[in-house]
């Protein structure tokens, strides 16, 4: 019995006694029905909750543009995770999206002076205190690597866990090490873990094996080991038999079950790891393969070469290639930290955080978010993505930062994986025209969402012309994708199209799009018409570079035609904001969210969405018109701009309409900007009940989108245009900058350093607590937040913003 020590024995009678002294599997196979854990199927399963402190997996670098196992970092590892209130969390094997395990914690038993019985669990968040920090870090505090050391203490101030966290960069493993202190006469160690094998949290089984705690489900596998093997042992259904009530009520594993038999259903594995007296470590390992045996094979080869050549391997240490490698390899990131507000601490966490979202089998597949938003009350019945998918625009402000903080590798593979995501006559299901990206695919192409956003097709073709700016796309390149891949893209924003795909039977008429940059509403939107007008005019520079002169100039056309209609479509001269909003800074002359009439000044009213009823359109404002000034179509002091920006940044609003609120945090001076996506939002917690986004799966009309972060740094990029423009980007310019909107972006990112989705505002009830400028448990982190701070980081220290076109201003000649 190697894996497991003699105190396994300890507490078995009878059979089961006499079972495990020659050996588990024989314990499985006996006549005792009690080894059968009862209670199928368990309870229904939920992800776990979605803001996560950390998320990790190891550095693997390309070879020819692919993860290989023949390049310098050898066998590719393909395991990741992630850590929300304490504990690990969502662990996914194989393809990014493909969980394996919604959580593993800790558990404390013990008796106090008093004489008092306890048990702790690491969910019981209210009886610990936690803090997140990183193993590997250089003199300025700044991570080097995504390996977590997470501290729990016991508020009673009985023992306190400290728990490392990383995975094996030459095998397909996890890594936790647990140290325990005692404050207490008797205190005892368990973990437990909650398999949801192939990406959901039914149909699977478990068992007890002499080489560890098995879950699987048809060839996918999972093997909990610990170094010095488990005191006891049982798998059971959870919430059923899974032992957890036990431990709570009597301090033990009180009845332990060896197998779930025949029945299938959410699981749950349960192991003593042994009593503590003054400290203890506890190195543990799960391991992940497509058979039993080599699940246990990657456990023990993780375990025998031990904590310290596994960290090193991971951190990069010595001749071992890791994250302090890459980190190393992005030569401007030491000078923008100086332009930083924290010393570069959130620049190195950001440049960390999304190398990690890439998947490793579809290389350049990056991914919105490691999370499911608002996991903890989403079924995890069938098979979910959440936000491990590819979405093209969250994927374009990636790549655009990838290329910010000097890795271009990543962003030159990026762009080349976008071909997997363009619709072509080969595409599934395709009956209608083709060149437009996918709204949302799995990393590896498959098709989730079918809608038609424009922005998403004209945002490949502005990375190309970044990309070949940057001399990352050779000339010959640039001419092989035009064909390829952006022509079409082009095409498609020229002349339109029939989306018929799957649900989707649709004509769609540029500049008008299906779907704005919100996934909610069709027409006439100022940030989606930004895209396609900088996607026209760079397609039309890449066209005449590829010897297409006839499209150069058809395209070139159609993106001035395109700019004479922004103001004429989407700029009302006779606003409502005034009135319905009671905004004391509206002259009734700004830019709208989204239309869908060709006229600016009627009434009409826009589609309901997320629970929110449909309103006169000119009530709803957002800062797409900003994205205007980002990318070149309008000067930052062009009157529809300056027109706005009152209406937008006023927080005198009604809350339903506003956008904008003001932020402090404890031990900081001074207040910091946020935005919410667009008056009128939904797509967030209920204000009234407290409740989830879409709780129960029912939209309901309490429901109140917050904060995003990012335009924080969206607004910081403006500032950013309207000083150059001005000529007045001076050192007083940039240290407000910077102390304004960069630190406020910091101010937003959790203790882990993770940047959330959405912010708490203070705007109805609060049953989860969370503080002001909190993340909330929508999406943390997202990768579009991080790649929005890596960019306003690199446009300050640039005095330029980052995202501009200057072929776009100097096509459109404003």
């Amino acid at each position: 019995m190697k894996h497991f020590s003699k105190r396994f024995i300890i507490g078995m009678t009878g059979t089961m006694l006499a079972a495990s002294l020659i050996g588990c599997q024989h314990a499985e196979m006996q006549n005792n029905t009690d080894t059968i854990a009862p209670g199928a199927p368990g309870d229904t399963p939920y992800w776990a909750f979605a803001g996560k402190t950390g998320i990790g997996t190891s550095y693997e670098a390309y070879l020819e543009g692919k993860y290989r196992d023949d390049a310098s970092t050898k066998d590719v590892s393909k395991v990741w995770f992630s850590i929300a209130q304490g504990m690990i969390t969502e662990t996914m094997f194989g393809l990014i999206h493909q969980a394996q395990l919604k959580d593993m914690q800790f558990i404390v038993t013990g008796v106090d002076a008093s004489g008092d019985a306890f048990t702790v669990k690491e969910s019981d968040i209210d009886a610990l205190t936690v803090s997140v920090d990183y193993l590997h870090k250089d003199a300025q505090g700044r991570p080097l690597s995504l390996a977590y050391k997470i501290t729990s203490k016991d508020k009673q101030g009985r023992f306190s866990l400290e728990k490392h966290v990383f995975t094996d960069p030459d095998g397909q493993s996890l890594f936790v090490r647990a140290v325990v202190k005692s404050n207490v006469p008797t205190l005892n160690t368990y973990v437990s873990a909650n398999p949801y094998i192939n990406n959901n949290g039914v149909g699977d089984s478990a068992k007890v094996t002499e080489q560890g705690l098995v879950a699987f489900e048809g060839d996918n596998y999972l093997t909990l080991q610990a170094n010095n093997g488990f005191s006891a042992a049982s798998v059971g259904f959870t919430g059923q038999s899974d032992n957890l009530v036990a431990l709570q009520q009597q301090q033990k594993i009180a009845q332990k079950y060896t197998s779930t038999g025949t029945n299938n259903g959410n699981v749950s594995l349960l192991a003593e790891l042994g009593k503590v007296e003054k400290s203890a470590t506890f190195d543990l390992v799960l391991s992940f393969a497509d058979t039993q045996t080599a699940s246990a094979a990657q456990a023990q080869q993780t375990l025998s070469r031990g904590y310290q050549a596994v960290l090193d391997a991971y951190n990069g240490k010595g001749e071992a290639i890791g994250w302090e490698d890459y980190i190393a390899s992005l030569v401007p990131i030491a000078q923008l930290s100086e332009h930083s507000a924290d010393s570069g601490k959130l620049l190195f966490t950001s440049a960390l955080v999304l190398k990690a979202q890439e998947d490793k089998t579809h290389a350049g597949a990056l991914i919105a978010s490691l999370s499911n938003p608002w996991g903890d009350t989403v079924p995890a019945i069938k098979g979910h993505t959440g936000y491990k998918a590819v979405w093209v625009r969250d994927f374009y402000q990636v790549a655009m930062a990838f290329m910010a903080m000097g890795d271009t590798a990543t962003a030159k593979t990026a762009f080349e994986y976008l071909e997997k995501v363009q619709v072509t006559k080969q595409t599934p299901g395709n009956q209608g025209d083709t060149g437009w990206f996918l709204q949302k695919t799995h990393v590896d192409g498959v098709l989730e969402w079918v809608g038609v956003q424009l922005d998403q097709t004209a945002m490949p073709i502005m990375l190309a012309w970044k990309l070949h700016q940057a001399k990352v796309l050779s000339d010959q390149e640039l001419q092989y994708w035009y064909k390829k891949m952006l022509k079409p893209a082009a095409e498609f924003l020229v002349d339109g199209g029939k989306a018929k795909i799957l649900w989707n039977d649709t004509q769609i008429t540029p500049p008008a799009t299906q779907q704005e940059r919100w996934e909610e509403q069709n027409g006439y939107s100022p940030s989606t018409t930004a895209a396609v007008i900088s996607g026209l005019a760079t397609a039309a520079d890449i066209a005449k570079h590829s010897g297409d002169s006839v499209a150069a100039k058809r395209y070139l056309e159609t993106a001035k035609k395109y700019d004479m209609q922004v103001e004429a479509l989407m700029f009302t001269r006779d606003g409502v904001l005034a009135e319905q909003a009671g905004s004391q800074a509206s002259d009734g002359q700004y830019f709208f969210r989204i239309g869908q009439d060709s006229n600016p000044s009627s009434s009409s009213t826009i589609n309901s969405n997320n629970g929110r009823v449909g309103m006169n359109k000119k009530a709803i404002i957002d800062g797409g018109f900003l994205e205007l000034v980002r990318y070149g179509v309008r000067g930052a002091d062009a009157p529809s701009i300056i027109a706005t920006l009152p209406e937008y940044d006023d927080e005198t609003m009604t809350d339903e309409l506003r956008v904008k609120y003001s932020f402090t945090f404890e031990g900081e001076s001074g207040t910091y900007p946020g935005y919410r996506r667009y008056g009128n939002d939904g797509y967030g917690e209920d204000k009234i009940s407290g409740t989830n986004y879409a709780e129960g799966g029912k939209n309901t009309a309490g429901q109140r989108g917050r904060v995003w972060p990012f335009f924080t740094g969206e607004r910081g990029h403006y500032d950013i245009a309207l000083a150059v423009k001005n000529n007045t980007f001076n050192t007083k310019t940039a240290d407000k900058i910077k102390h304004t909107y960069v630190k406020g972006m910091e101010l937003f990112a959790n203790e882990g350093m993770m940047l959330p989705e959405q912010v708490w505002d203070n705007v109805g009830v609060n049953p989860h607590g969370y503080q002001l400028g909190e993340g909330t448990n929508s999406a943390t982190p997202l990768a579009w937040t991080h790649a929005e701070y890596i960019k306003l980081v690199r446009s300050l220290a640039d005095k330029q913003v980052w995202d501009h076109y200057p072929v776009v201003e100097k096509a459109l000649k404003h």
